[in-house]
């Protein structure tokens, strides 16, 4: 008799083998160009460090100063090291969807099929992802040969660094290499910092995320039936300027009404992530980057911008729209906060899960000082 074990709800090594396959080349460099890119990635991550911890006042604490690795990647890397993440947290929701499929007729043909198509399928948004990603603080994915990473906490705790599409971006954004690749650094090593000088961030974060996960009660094979619904959706003619409230991302399909609202925090968080690096990118970058004026010009064009149909019908149906939203949301947060209590009362905001801001509070920056820092002056004075 077969076993059936969460892993083959998904077929994790095909969903590696199809991005892999279905990725678009790199940019052509030379074996000399390419090393020359990675040792300068390298230097930049690291000369990034004291640039980021000098300006955000945020430093590392215990093993996690010099414990995180820094890995140059390629698009099959990055592919790799985000199927591991994926396959670390989606664990739990895997066993619950398992458990409630072995108990029906067949249930174990249907888990094999399923695990094989969800495998294709992942693989195809992976493949999409994985040309466009420049960075990523990777947090999830348990250390291994191939990924190593913090030997504190139970997650990898890495920064990884795509190179194919740092240089790809900066060719098709013809600004000078070195700036840009500096200026990448700056922000990806935002978010290391964010993760190793906050050590509550990351079971937080994964907390919120296994919540939305069990609250999940449809059927995998229903999952997959709404994914290949809103892919139809965009199969039509219409632009979609046209389609209005009809183009909702995946996510916004499976939704449950408790998922609505841990993903109202979530996206809380992950505005204040994002904003809080672009702010220190943009402040760092005068300093140390030449060229600032013209690489974020040139760049938010680009974000702005859509590379065509199929992309923003992607685009949408994955969500990114609303993550370039939370660059822009969370970063006027970061600007107004500091501007009114400065950089040492915008910290507060990592004291605890308590103080970090929701989702009304990134849209209204006044709303959380008057909360965190009221709150604190009242504790003081009682104290």
């Amino acid at each position: 008799m077969t076993s059936i074990s969460g892993a083959e709800m998904v077929d994790w090594n095909l969903a590696v083998a199809t991005a892999t396959r279905l990725v678009r080349p790199g940019p052509e460099v030379s074996r000399d160009e390419a090393r020359a890119v990675v040792a300068e990635l390298r230097r930049h991550a690291r000369t990034s460090e004291r640039h980021v911890r000098e300006f955000t006042r945020m430093v590392p604490e215990g093993a996690a100063v010099n414990d995180t690795p820094v890995l140059v990647v390629d698009r099959a890397g990055w592919v790799k090291a985000n199927v591991a993440g994926f396959r670390e947290l989606l664990q739990p929701l895997l066993g619950k969807l398992l458990d409630r499929r072995a108990g029906t007729p067949g249930g174990a043909v249907l888990s094999a099929v399923g695990g094989k198509v969800t495998g294709v399928e992942l693989g195809m948004l992976l493949s999409f992802l994985a040309s466009r990603v420049l960075g990523q603080y990777e947090t999830f994915a348990p250390v291994s040969r191939d990924l190593p990473g913090s030997g504190s906490g139970s997650g990898g705790g890495r920064l990884l660094l795509v190179a194919p599409n740092i240089v790809h971006v900066e060719r098709e954004l013809e600004v000078n290499p070195h700036d840009f690749r500096l200026w990448v650094c700056l922000h990806e090593e935002t978010h290391r910092t964010q993760f190793t000088a906050v050590p509550w961030l990351r079971d937080h974060l994964e907390g919120e995320i296994q919540t939305f996960l069990r609250a999940t009660e449809v059927d995998p094979m229903t999952v997959l039936e709404r994914l290949r619904e809103a892919a139809q959706s965009f199969a039509g003619a219409r632009p979609d300027a046209e389609r209005g409230d009809e183009a909702r991302s995946f996510v916004e399909i499976v939704q449950t009404p408790e998922q609505r609202e841990v993903l109202a925090r979530l996206t809380a968080v992950m505005s204040l992530l994002e904003g809080h690096a672009d702010y220190v990118m943009d402040g760092v970058g005068p300093e140390v980057v030449p060229s600032v004026a013209e690489i974020r010009e040139k760049f938010q064009q680009r974000r702005a911008s859509g590379a065509g149909r199929l992309d923003a019908a992607l685009r949408k149906l994955l969500g990114l729209d609303a993550k370039l939203r939370q660059y822009e949301n969370g970063e006027r947060f970061v600007r107004a906060v500091v501007d009114q209590v400065g950089m040492d009362g915008f910290n507060r905001v990592w004291t605890s899960p308590n103080t970090l801001p929701t989702k009304a509070e990134i849209a209204r920056p006044a709303d959380w000082v008057a909360r965190v820092h009221r709150k604190g002056s009242e504790e003081s004075e009682r104290g």
